[in-house]
């Protein structure tokens, strides 16, 4: 009898079992085909697609790249605003896809025209005000219409657009602006985002989200325009067939040089290059294939930029712009160099004066670096910054902003930069001249 109902047991028990077995997998079943039904459709040629997330073929795709796409193709997908991500260590940055930001903020002021100046700026943690100022530069002397594309954290978004919006309607019209989030890589955002400081290597992904734009300025926050920001689009028109990219040198005297005698990874030409100021030809760059060190095979620059920094990330000092020596190293026909005018910092003056083309035609960009802008470690840098972050739109340039500048320039001859601050203000009184002569012939 106890054999009977031992085996009574086991037989019910195998029963229950095999049945919770085929539900799980009949739930399962119909899941996986309701998710089908809701992200792909049919084309009219019979293949599938999905809708509105999977990378576009490109003409020209090397095999290795159109299967690695196709491989994205066939693996879930999840929303993350604002792209549509998928495992960094199977796609790579491939996947970052051609959706458009849903989580952009455009101003209403469009000017309608192709003559626009692009700039780009990055900004996160106390960097609202600095920002700014630095665009308020950039209107101040201008004479062509400008477009902004910030980038920054959830926390400052709010600020700039309640600050552009409360500009006068006047200043307004003559620029026009989209904010968007922060966003890297799914699977390393952490190591990207705290890559030197707080967000700045986000400018090493423009050309991956920034699909629509030909070519833009990215510069960083504490950045101060002394001249209208056309004048340096003119260097696009200078790159030869084979440059994408426009910086500065770090340094002029090699003497007194940072990449020559500290850094420990390959850097551009003699004394590296400072990406404070960079021009982008971001077709260039999305469709050049870059020598390196990694690999034999010339990667594109969404293939590099994850192996790159894997191989230098403890041998970087600078974050991105150490990454970007590194590329232009071994890719130095691609880069053009403008003079150091163009991205004048405190090592210019500070050791003595070591950039030539400033003595001769004066400060065109200012780059307030290390913070001189909050501090007294280099006062002429802190009066420029505060001169036109106190000027008031629509007041007379001359009056409200030169000369007030030079007044407080006098009190600084006791810093080694404070002693050449005529350097500071020669190009600026050509900008202003400039200015009021197209406004009075309006």
């Amino acid at each position: 009898m106890r054999c009977y109902l031992r085996a009574l047991l086991l037989c019910t028990a195998f029963t229950f079992f095999s049945s919770l077995y085929v539900i799980n997998y009949l739930a399962s079943t119909l899941e996986d085909s309701a998710r089908r039904g809701l992200n792909e459709e049919r084309t009219p040629d019979g293949e599938s697609r999905n809708t509105g997330n999977v990378l576009r073929k490109r003409p020209g795709l090397a095999g290795r790249e159109a299967r690695e796409q196709h491989r994205c193709k066939s693996l879930s997908v999840s929303y993350w605003n604002p792209y549509w991500r998928l495992p960094a260590d199977v796609c790579g940055l491939n996947c970052f896809l051609d959706s458009p930001f849903r989580d952009r903020i455009d101003s209403e002021v469009e000017d309608g025209s192709d003559e626009s100046s692009h700039l780009a700026v990055v900004a996160c943690g106390p960097r609202l005000e600095e920002t700014l100022t630095m665009l308020k530069s950039a209107i101040l002397f201008s004479k062509k219409p400008l477009k902004f594309y910030i980038f920054a954290d959830d926390e400052l978004q709010g600020g700039f657009q309640n600050a552009l919006h409360s500009w006068p309607r006047s200043v307004q019209t003559r620029f026009n602006f989209t904010i968007y989030p922060i966003t890297f890589p799914s699977g390393n955002e952490n190591e990207w985002k705290k890559l030197f400081k707080p967000c700045a290597s986000q400018r090493l992904f423009l050309p991956l989200i920034l699909k629509e734009v030909d070519s833009l300025l990215y510069v960083d926050t504490d950045i101060l325009f002394l001249q209208p920001v056309e004048d340096i689009w003119v260097f696009f028109s200078q790159f030869n067939a084979s440059q994408l990219a426009a910086m500065a040198p770090e340094h002029e005297e090699p003497r007194i040089g940072w990449y020559n005698r500290f850094a420990r990874h390959p850097y551009y030409g003699t004394t590296g290059v400072n990406s404070g100021v960079m021009l982008m030809n971001m077709t260039r760059l999305r469709e050049t294939f870059f020598k390196n060190d990694m690999t034999t095979v010339a990667l594109q620059w969404s293939e590099m930029l994850m192996p790159l920094l894997q191989k230098y990330k403890l041998n970087i000092t600078w974050g991105d712009q150490d990454l970007l020596n590194i590329i232009f190293h071994h890719n130095p026909e691609c880069l053009y160099v403008f003079p150091c005018q163009w991205n004048y910092r405190p090592d210019h003056c500070v050791y003595g004066l070591n950039c030539q083309q400033a003595e001769k035609d004066g400060v065109f960009i200012l780059h307030g670096s290390r913070g001189v802008y909050h501090n007294e470690k280099q006062p002429a840098f802190r009066v420029v910054y505060e001169a036109i972050q106190q000027y008031p739109f629509g007041e007379n340039m001359e009056t409200s902003l030169l000369q007030p500048l030079e007044a407080s320039l006098q009190t600084t001859t006791h810093s080694y930069c404070g002693r050449q601050s005529h350097l500071f203000t020669k190009r600026l009184k050509q900008s202003i001249a400039s200015v009021q002569q197209v406004r009075r012939g309006r």
